[in-house]
């Protein structure tokens, strides 16, 4: 706070331990949780939010105006959780009247150059790789693993546990658990390493690989698939998520492996 080359808005809510380095930014109707270090050259625009012990290195700029010719200037924020790293140059836009406010979770990995538009919401242990784009009103669930380069269409959903290939074009909502890689995007099998290295047990691994290959490998179209899982495999949590996961959605899921020509 006493650094003499950056600039605090005195009405920004900064905690007494944030290190600020020279050339940062932080505008009015910010708050800064304890423990966050801010790199120079940062940009922390009006109505960001950030929590504890996060890491936001030089060049990122945090809560610019959405770029959506809708806006119209509203008040709106950017909610950044807890332990979460932001590198070089990441832009994150604060919300719409859509849903008011962009969100990143709590122990997230935001690599260099990635791009969160307005109204998407990203949840806890995410990692969006170098140059990962996210379009406007994406919804990530937690522990999901965007590969660099890859863009992810508008109003697209993707699951708990996904792992998604570099340089992907994610068009359609992709159900969790799984890979995906190919152009088109399509389904590649189950992130068992991820789920592995998260504590699932190999029998739970095998239960949401069997689910997925009656979604998948069986013939059947998605609907069918639905109708069976939900008659003849057992509940439980994660074939209830699956389930509702793709019953949700509105833009459809991946399509299966096909071999290429």
């Amino acid at each position: 706070m006493n650094q003499p080359l950056a600039y605090v808005h005195p009405q920004a809510k900064v905690a007494k331990n944030v290190v600020i380095e020279p050339f940062v930014n932080i505008e009015k109707n910010v708050e800064i949780g304890e423990g966050t270090w801010i790199g120079s050259n940062v940009t922390i625009m009006e109505g960001a939010r950030i929590g504890k012990n996060c890491k936001i290195f030089p060049g990122a700029v945090i809560s610019a105006i959405p770029q959506d010719l809708k806006f119209d200037g509203e008040d709106t924020i950017v909610r950044i959780g807890d332990n979460t790293v932001i590198r070089e140059f990441v832009t994150i836009n604060r919300g719409t009247k859509a849903s008011w406010e962009t969100v990143v979770g709590s122990n997230c990995l935001l690599m260099a150059y990635v791009h969160i538009a307005h109204d998407c919401l990203v949840g806890n242990n995410v990692i969006l790789a170098n140059a990962a784009t996210l379009a406007g009103h994406i919804t990530i669930d937690d522990y999901a693993i965007i590969g660099g380069l890859s863009a992810v269409h508008q109003f697209v959903n993707i699951g708990a546990h996904v792992m998604i290939s570099g340089g992907s074009l994610v068009r359609k909502d992709v159900p969790p658990f799984t890979k995906a890689a190919r152009e088109p995007l399509s389904y590649v099998g189950i992130n068992s390493i991820g789920l592995r290295r998260r504590g699932f047990s190999a029998e739970k691994i095998n239960e949401i690989q069997d689910i997925y290959r009656y979604i998948y490998l069986r013939g059947n179209n998605v609907s069918q698939a639905l109708e069976y899982i939900e008659a003849n495999l057992p509940a439980t949590s994660e074939r209830d998520e699956i389930i509702s996961f793709i019953s949700r959605s509105s833009r459809g899921i991946m399509k299966g492996y096909a071999k290429q020509a």
